[in-house]
């Protein structure tokens, strides 16, 4: 039997550099509801690439 694909989480630094959105930007995020994230203990948080992803709306620009 098969097992499922691990999901994959990145810190929020990760998440920072990867898309150049400030950390701050991101925790502000997180408060506001916009932004799912998971908290292991009491400080480690990571977030789901894809919902970070999600998160970055494209602009549409006149055709």
């Amino acid at each position: 039997m098969t097992q499922p694909p691990r999901r994959q989480f990145e810190s929020l630094s990760a998440a920072a550099e990867r898309t150049g959105v400030s950390v701050r930007t991101l925790r502000r995020r997180i408060s506001a509801g916009e932004l799912r994230a998971y908290r292991s203990g009491q400080r480690l948080i990571r977030l789901d690439p894809e919902d970070v992803d999600r998160m970055l709306v494209q602009i549409p620009t006149a055709s």
